[in-house]
């Protein structure tokens, strides 16, 4: 296995492989690590009952104790991008060596996967630009101009979203006072649900370039997501009319204490009046019922940001911060030419 100074790189190519000192610090650090845990948690469910799973790498950096988790793993309707992990806080990444462990898994990657499959990496802001110039370097290849996603990490609580629900009714009020004659009903999606679930997918997928859907793909990705009932809708109902979805909402990724919301989305011409912030607030309800913490990823200058911030999400109102538990995160891609993007 490549290894750099005293940073050693071991690679699993199986869940099941993943030595217990690897989950234990996944399932420590479960926020942080939800961009990784929860997939290799239904990777190992699958391994466990004979069920393909596709092409599945970890690499886990040792300096002695493990420092960073990389994952390089298929998703339902393609590869992921290189995810990265760290127990290290936030706060004490600054004047770290970053690079050199960095480099370490850019060498293990090239070997095992090589340059084509690397079409984007996903990490806290200074592994993502350490990863970046590693690979740049050793693969022969360039960064795009522009990251495909500026984002801050963000959670929930209980405590913190009943703090903040004293203005939902605010939200309902909105929504009459713009159509005073409709009915609005909040639900996780369903079957009969599925045309007009693929067409907000696919909406959504086409404003996160590249990452878009055709509608067969938004029409598959719907109907996992119906199936795996991580998704939630507002559907308007008029008197006269037929109901219309305007919002939906999916958590895809949970743990044993932490849901992540993967997919917020709202018909453009329903935004400003309430729904996506209303659908948020009743999905994390349902989610703390079961979790401690619910988990977000918002781009940076995202109006959603708002929405977040009074449904009860911290560091993300006029005094941002980077608390601990808040992070700059960033996914930076490569040149097209020499990837094959996949899906996420």
């Amino acid at each position: 296995m490549p290894a750099l100074a005293d940073h050693l790189v071991r690679q699993y190519l199986s869940a099941s492989s993943l030595p217990k000192a690897v989950w234990t610090t996944l399932y420590s650090n479960e926020a942080a690590a939800n961009i990784i845990l929860p997939h290799a948690v239904k990777v190992l469910q699958a391994e466990e009952q004979s069920q393909p799973v596709g092409s599945q790498l970890w690499l886990v950096s040792f300096s002695p104790h493990i420092e960073f988790i990389l994952s390089c793993t298929d998703g339902p309707l393609g590869t992921y991008p290189i995810f990265i992990f760290t127990p290290i806080p936030f706060n004490e990444l600054a004047g770290k060596d970053l690079d050199t462990p960095m480099s370490s898994f850019c060498h293990a990657l090239l070997a095992t996967v090589g340059r084509q499959r690397v079409f984007s990496v996903f990490a806290v802001q200074p592994i993502t630009e350490a990863f970046v110039r590693q690979w740049s370097s050793l693969a022969n290849t360039t960064p795009v101009a522009q990251p495909y996603y500026d984002a801050i990490f963000t959670f929930c609580t209980k405590k913190m979203l009943m703090h903040c629900k004293r203005d939902a009714a605010n939200q309902h009020a909105t929504v009459h006072k713009a159509s005073p004659d409709v009915a609005v009903d909040l639900r996780r999606a369903s079957p009969k649900d599925m045309d007009r679930v693929a067409i907000l997918c696919r909406d959504f997928a086409a404003t996160s370039y590249p990452f878009i859907l055709s509608p067969s793909r938004a029409r598959q990705e719907a109907a996992l997501l119906i199936k795996e009932r991580n998704t939630w809708i507002l559907e308007i109902r008029a008197e006269g009319k037929e109901p219309d979805i305007v919002s939906i909402a999916a958590a895809t990724r949970r743990s044993k204490n932490v849901a992540a919301i993967t997919k917020v989305f709202s018909k453009p011409t329903w935004r400003g009046l309430g729904c996506a912030e209303m659908l948020v607030r009743h999905v994390c309800e349902e989610l703390l019922m079961d979790h401690e913490h619910v988990v977000l990823y918002v781009g940076k200058g995202n109006r959603a940001m708002n929405v977040y911030h009074r449904v009860g999400f911290y560091g993300l109102g006029t005094d941002q911060t980077f608390l601990n538990g808040v992070e700059p995160w960033l996914e930076v891609g490569f040149d097209p030419v020499h990837v094959s993007l996949g899906h996420w």
